[in-house]
């Protein structure tokens, strides 16, 4: 009896592994088809813009204004957008670091949570409803102006700034923390000095990601700098030529050109945010490093 129990529990204990296995192998490969189609759509996204933009690029499609009739460029668009990118980022990477310090060095438990949650809501509110909100507040009565846009998208910047901003200041080790306190620094001292410094990388990549994903956007910047002029402008009082807005227009066309650049700006976009994209990774391997060797 004592045998036929055994071999009935080894049977169904091995029936049971066998089970787990194919469970595991059906997870896995889930997991596998998931990330494939995921990176087969973004292959097939890349190609079709390079296909049909690379062949736009040259010096003249760099340099020359735009232009409502003929062949023009997207030099102008180039430069207003990055001077909407720069303003946006002096506005929003700043005021994210310091909440971000805020909330991870100094917040109580239920105000660092209600930050985080504010911050999270902002983080998924339609940046649609973004350039709204600017519109009312800095358009409506006024004018158009680079200004708006650059809040904008400063607005669509400051959560990612900041909640990356947080969760890399808390992976610092505590003991390195601790070690600052210890020799009498006191507590701003210690995170401007010791916490900041230790974290620094990390920080970086999350206002390079920032900045890559305000690179890409369209809707904050359609309702408050988006009727400006075939010229170079760099007052940000007046709308200024961005490169998203210029897609947009050029794409609603009828003229077979203008998709044709509209297609070639695109691939520059495409080109500028896979760089940030790149070094974000390499800052990001490197601070993971640096956190490995203080721990």
């Amino acid at each position: 009896m004592e045998a036929s129990r055994s071999a009935q529990a080894l049977l169904g204990g091995g029936g049971n592994m066998r089970r787990r296995h194919a469970i595991n192998r059906a997870v896995e490969v889930s997991c596998w088809t998931a990330a494939l189609l995921a990176v087969a759509v973004l292959a097939i996204v890349l190609v079709s813009i390079a296909l049909k933009g690379a062949g736009e690029i040259n010096l003249d499609f760099l340099t020359q204004n735009t232009s409502s009739f003929g062949v023009g460029g997207i030099g102008n668009a180039l430069v207003g957008t990055g001077i909407l990118i720069g303003l946006a980022a002096l506005m929003a990477i700043p005021v994210g670091i310091l909440i971000a310090i805020y909330t991870s060095e100094f917040a109580g438990r239920r105000s660092g949570f209600v930050i985080r949650y504010v911050l999270d809501i902002l983080n998924g509110v339609p940046t649609i409803i973004t350039g709204i909100f600017v519109f009312a507040l800095l358009v409506v009565g006024h004018q158009q102006s680079g200004w708006a846009g650059a809040v904008g998208l400063a607005i669509v910047m400051l959560p990612l700034v900041a909640r990356s901003c947080h969760e890399v200041l808390a992976l610092v080790p505590g003991h390195v923390k601790e070690a600052g306190l210890a020799l009498g620094a006191s507590r701003w001292r210690t995170t401007l000095s010791v916490t900041v410094p230790t974290a620094l990388s990390g920080m970086i990549t999350g206002a390079l990601l920032a900045v890559a994903r305000a690179v890409g956007e369209t809707a904050p910047l359609l309702l408050v700098t988006s009727i400006y002029p075939d010229l170079l402008v760099t007052d940000p009082s007046q709308p200024l030529p961005n490169v998203t807005v210029t897609i947009f227009r050029y794409s609603e066309t009828p003229d077979p050109v203008k998709h044709a650049q509209a297609w070639g700006a695109a691939f520059i976009l495409i080109l500028f945010v896979l760089a940030l994209s790149i070094v974000a990774r390499s800052l990001s391997a490197r601070m993971r490093r640096r956190l490995g060797a203080a721990r």
